[in-house]
Formats: structure tokens, C-alpha cells, sequence
């Protein structure tokens, strides 16, 4: 139990009805998760308004609640307290609540469009590997230590978020490496961590159908730097046009990495090959496991965070070097026929555009690129035709095909992704509706040596269809279609 009054420390209060002076069992943000000696906050949400929820919360058993706005009745036994921002206020409770865990540890964040999860997946492999325990927060899994659990959304609300981080010192964790989404920042599900340090990756066209517009975005994007303290460090990708903003006023030590401008931590790709990269980082000559130039920027923010977080630089080289990155990240596998096939995660037109650039440097000869890709639905829809052109410009024959379409109309977003190609462009595509039969059309269509990108899932298990998750596994079904081939 904890007392009420100290997980209200560092809220501002506008106006409280009842007393402040008793314990508390639990903090929740779900009033189906409510029981007796439970402080529920409603939450404004996107779609649900936590407010209309009040009186079912307090029926099984809320004690306290924490509002925007006071219900026009209130009732004697329960205490209302309303703030000015319900998503600020949860944040720092539940950091009270489960005592200030991040102050516990060295916590970092990474936040950018693309390369995100294989940051802080890499930043996670490469501390384990340096017998540190560790935690990681990503797209893809969380992990507590060597415990994995499921990941649900890219940065988890601000109570299971210190929930997790509590967790992580329970069990030994020193370092715990997170991706922090520009949702989780805007709707301040980090408000009130302790970071040791943030890297930003890059910046490009994405969830505008959140943010409404770029600069919004970026200014979101921006703010989670703002707000690191100057005990923390801040390191960015400068050959990323808005790299040098996202260190203009923040207080935390700035650093930078690079490819092409000068930088603290300056790269140069020497090799890049299906074995691997060849880099110099800082004048040292490295092999890595992984391939393209986003993985050489991946690389070099993780020995950049690692550099700060006191790492001698021999010694991250050389455990880097052995490293793979996070799965269904430029996934690839070769049949028997020596067709390549890559699974890549890429669903922003920048994104798309690199991986399919990259597979432009790998190719040796004459051999085809192959692209299947989808949009997400329930998405942001300017980037639907950039997409569409990109894998046109960039591949020799594009499958437009369902990605999740959610609630939307599978063919409402492939005609979307069809307005405004080029009269070139639709020379190449061909356009099937269910994903398999798109995978398995460019498996046939595909000769010896040629390349098969399927991209915009890349880790997912599923495909979620009208509200419903069946079991789908990209990898899975083109290693089986490449295993047909063998017979």
C-alpha cells in the first residue's frame, strides 16, 4: 500500500474534493482493472473518454479519482482530485507509486521513425553479452533479463511502464534500453522517468494521422530531448536533415554520429555485402553482421550510447561485430534456387526506400527485385501512393497487397496507394488483395538469383483483418513457398 498524498507529489492540483490523507492498493487507468483501494484516472483517449467511466470504477471499489473535469455529483466517501492533464498526472503518480524505479537504473531512450527497435535491441544483445543484466522495451518483445514477454505497443502506458520498470529492478536489471514513440511522448507516458541518456535516429514522414502535421511531429519528437536533465546525454544523427534541432536546446550533454558530416562518432562504410558491413568507426576497421546503410547509422548510435555509458571502445567493437539485429529487420533467407528473400518491417516511404536501395548496391548482375508491400489501414494515408511509387521506381515487379487493413477496405487502400503513379510505374505492379497469394505470385514469378522484398510487417505474427488477429508469419510463408520450390 502507499500513501495517497506521496504519489501525488510533483502534481499539479487544480482542485480536490475529499481528503488526500489515506492508502491506496493500486493506480489504474482501465476501470475493468479496478478493485477496492484503487486510484482510477480517467484518461481522454483517442477513441474512449475514461471520464464516462467514473461511476463504474468507483462501483468496484475506486477510492480516489483523478479527472480534467469534476463530475457534477460527487459522493461523500470518494475523493476527486482534478488536474490539468489527466495523461501528465498518471505518468508521475505511477512513477511514485512504484518508486521511481528509472532512478534505479541506467535508462535510455531511442526515438525516431525508422531503427528504433534495433537500437535499443542491439544496445540490449550487446550489454547481456557484456554480463550485464538488462531490459529492453521495444516493438517487438520486452524483456526482463532473459525473460521475454509480450510487447503490445511500442512504448507501454505510463503504468504498466513503470510496472515493467519495476519488474526490471526486482530483478537485477542495471541497464534497460527503450523505444520511446512520438505517441508515448505526446500523450506523456515518459513524463517523470529518470533517463541516463536518448538517441535519435532519424525523422520522416509517419503518423500524420495522429500528429496532423509534420512539424508537429518533429516538435513532439523534439521535446523528449527538451526535457532530458543536463546529467543526461543527448545523442542524434546529424546527417539527418533535422538532426542538429533535436540538440538545440536541450540540456543534456550533445553528441552526434554520422556517415557524412563531422561528427563525434564518425563512419564510413568500407564494404557492404549479403556477409555483412565493413565500417570505420572513429578510424577502427569493424565487420558487422548486419547489412545496408541504415544498419552503419544503427550501428554507430548503439557505440555511440554504449561509449557514454562508460564501454571501452575495443571492447564494443568487438561484441557489436558478432551481433545480428532485431528479427524481421532486413530479414533475409535463400532458397535452394538461389533466390533471395528479404523480410523487412519497412512501412514509411523513407524506410521502404533504404531497404530497396540497399538491395540496389547488393545486386551483382542483371537479377530482378521483387517487391510486396501493403499500407496499414486506420493509418496515415498521404504516404499510401508514396509507397506504391517508391516500390515501383526502386523494383523491377511490385504485388500491391493487403498489409492490416484493420477496419478499412482492403481494396480502398490499394486504390489509394494506386492514385498518382506514374504511367512507368503502373507497367510494373500487379495487384492481389490477399497477402499470401501476393508472396506466392512473386515467389513464381521469381528466377535464380533474383531478390524478394516482402516488407511492411516484418516481425508481426498476425494480420488483423475487421478487429481480428489470424495468424500470419511472412517469414514463415515464404520459407514455405522457397521449401514447394525444392519438390
Amino acid at each position: 500500500m502507499k500513501s495517497l498524498q506521496s504519489i501525488l507529489f510533483g502534481v499539479a492540483l487544480r482542485d480536490v474534493f475529499g481528503s488526500t490523507d489515506m492508502a491506496i492498493n493500486d493506480i489504474q487507468i482501465d476501470s475493468r482493472k479496478v478493485t477496492k483501494g484503487t486510484v482510477f484516472v480517467a484518461i481522454k483517449g483517442v477513441q474512449v473518454d475514461g471520464h464516462g467511466f467514473i461511476d463504474t470504477a468507483i462501483e468496484k471499489g475506486a477510492t480516489v479519482i483523478i479527472c480534467e473535469t469534476m463530475p457534477e455529483m460527487q459522493k461523500v466517501d470518494i475523493t476527486y482530485i482534478v488536474v490539468a492533464n489527466t495523461h501528465e498526472a498518471v505518468a508521475i503518480m505511477a512513477h511514485q507509486f512504484y518508486e521511481e524505479p528509472s532512478t534505479k537504473m541506467k535508462l535510455v531512450g531511442v526515438t525516431g521513425t525508422n531503427g528504433k527497435t534495433t537500437v535499443a535491441t542491439l544496445l540490449y544483445k550487446l550489454f547481456t553479452e557484456l554480463g550485464y543484466t538488462c531490459g529492453l522495451i521495444s516493438t517487438v518483445q520486452n524483456h526482463i533479463g532473459k525473460e521475454v514477454k509480450t510487447a503490445t505497443h511500442t512504448t507501454p502506458d505510463a503504468i504498466s511502464l513503470n510496472h515493467l520498470l519495476s519488474q526490471m529492478i526486482t530483478a537485477g536489471c542495471t541497464h534497460v534500453f527503450m523505444e520511446v514513440s512520438s505517441h508515448a511522448i505526446h500523450q506523456h507516458r515518459t513524463t517523470g522517468l529518470h533517463f541516463t541518456g536518448g538517441a535519435f535516429t532519424n525523422i520522416t514522414l509517419d503518423h500524420l494521422d495522429y500528429h496532423q502535421t509534420f512539424e508537429a511531429y518533429l516538435a513532439v519528437k523534439k521535446s523528449f530531448f527538451d526535457h532530458l536533465p543536463s546529467t543526461a546525454f543527448a545523442l542524434s544523427n546529424l546527417d539527418d536533415k533535422n538532426g542538429a534541432n533535436m540538440l538545440m536546446d536541450t540540456k543534456a550533454k550533445k553528441l552526434t554520429y554520422a556517415l557524412h558530416a563531422p561528427a563525434t562518432f564518425k563512419g564510413k562504410i568500407l564494404e557492404n555485402q549479403l556477409s555483412g558491413l565493413v565500417l570505420l568507426v572513429n578510424d577502427i576497421e569493424v565487420h558487422c553482421r548486419m547489412i545496408g546503410i541504415f544498419n552503419a547509422y544503427n550501428f554507430l548510435a548503439v557505440y555511440g550510447v554504449a561509449i557514454q555509458l562508460g564501454e571501452t571502445a575495443q571492447t564494443i567493437l568487438t561484441v557489436l561485430s558478432a551481433l545480428t539485429g532485431a528479427e524481421g529487420r532486413f530479414d533475409y533467407i535463400i532458397s535452394d534456387q538461389q533466390i533471395i528473400g528479404i523480410v523487412d518491417y519497412a512501412h514509411t516511404p523513407d524506410a521502404l526506400e533504404n531497404v530497396l536501395e540497399t538491395i540496389a548496391k547488393l545486386r551483382k548482375g542483371g537479377e530482378q527485385v521483387i517487391t510486396v508491400v501493403g499500407c496499414g489501414g486506420d493509418r496515415d494515408k498521404s504516404k499510401r501512393p508514396i509507397m506504391a511509387q517508391v516500390a515501383c521506381d526502386l523494383s523491377t515487379k511490385v504485388f500491391l497487397t493487403s498489409d492490416n487493413p484493420r477496419s478499412e477496405d482492403p481494396n480502398e487502400i490499394l486504390n489509394d496507394m494506386e492514385q498518382g503513379l506514374t504511367s512507368a510505374a503502373k507497367r510494373k505492379y500487379i495487384k492481389i488483395v490477399d497477402r499470401r497469394e501476393a508472396i506466392k505470385a512473386a515467389v513464381s514469378f521469381a528466377n535464380k538469383g533474383d531478390i524478394i522484398l516482402v516488407a511492411g510487417k516484418g516481425h508481426e505474427k498476425y494480420q488483423d483483418i475487421k478487429g481480428v488477429k489470424s495468424d500470419f508469419d511472412d517469414k514463415q510463408i515464404l520459407q514455405n513457398l522457397f521449401k514447394e520450390l525444392e519438390k
